[in-house]
C-alpha cells in the first residue's frame, strides 16, 4: 500500500481474514499486532521497497482481498522463514504468505515467469531446460548423469493438487527457458 492510496469501503471484504485464517498455514494471521519485526528482519525487504511482510498481513486483516491477491509483491517472498523465526507473537508469516500465493494460484493469477518454470518442470522434470552442451560438459568432467525424472508421476502429482487448468494453459503456450551456460 503506498502512501496516499485510499481504500474504498466497497473494496473491503471483512470475511477475507477469516477465510485466510481457516486455511492451512493461515491460522495465525489474526494474532499479528503489527510490530514490524517480520519486515525489519526480512532479507527481501532490504532490497525491495515494495515487499513488506507486515503490510501483506495488515492488508489481510483489513479485508483488502483484491489488493493482496492481485499484487506482484506477494511473489517476492523467498520463503526463508526469517519472519516466522523472529515473530514475537509466533505468527507464521511465511506460511500466511504461502497460503495467499496458493489462493492466488487457485484463481489462475500466477506471474508469467512461474508459468514458464512450471512448463519446464512438466516437460522435463527440471525448472530449466538443460542444454545438451551442459550434459556433454558433465560427461567430460566425469560427473554422473543427471537423475531421470518420472515425468508421468510428477504430472499426476501436479494434477492431484488441483492445478490442472494452469497446467493446460502452460502446456498450450509451450514456454521454455534455457539454463544459463
Amino acid at each position: 500500500m503506498s502512501k496516499g492510496e485510499g481504500v474504498k469501503p466497497s473494496r473491503i471484504d471483512p470475511k477475507f481474514r477469516y477465510e485466510v485464517a481457516k486455511m492451512l498455514g493461515g491460522r495465525d494471521v489474526l494474532q499479528c499486532f503489527q510490530c514490524g519485526t517480520c519486515t525489519s528482519d526480512c532479507p527481501v525487504s532490504r532490497f525491495s521497497e515494495k515487499y513488506r511482510p507486515r503490510y501483506i498481513i495488515r492488508m489481510v486483516q483489513l479485508g483488502l482481498k483484491e489488493r493482496v491477491l492481485n499484487s506482484d509483491f506477494l511473489w517476492l517472498c523467498a520463503s526463508c522463514f526469517t519472519c516466522t523465526d523472529r515473530c514475537p507473537q509466533g505468527v507464521e508469516v511465511a506460511n500466511v504468505i504461502r497460503t495467499l500465493k496458493n489462493m492466488t494460484a487457485m484463481e489462475g493469477r500466477i506471474p508469467e515467469v512461474f508459468k514458464v518454470i512450471l512448463g519446464n518442470l512438466v516437460k522435463t522434470g527440471y525448472i530449466y531446460r538443460i542444454p545438451d552442451s551442459r550434459i556433454k560438459r558433465r560427461e567430460e568432467l566425469g560427473l554422473p548423469p543427471l537423475s531421470k525424472v518420472n515425468i508421468e508421476g510428477l504430472n499426476k502429482s501436479l494434477q492431484n493438487i488441483g492445478i490442472g487448468e494452469i497446467l493446460k494453459e502452460v502446456l498450450q503456450k509451450g514456454g521454455e527457458v534455457d539454463m544459463w551456460v
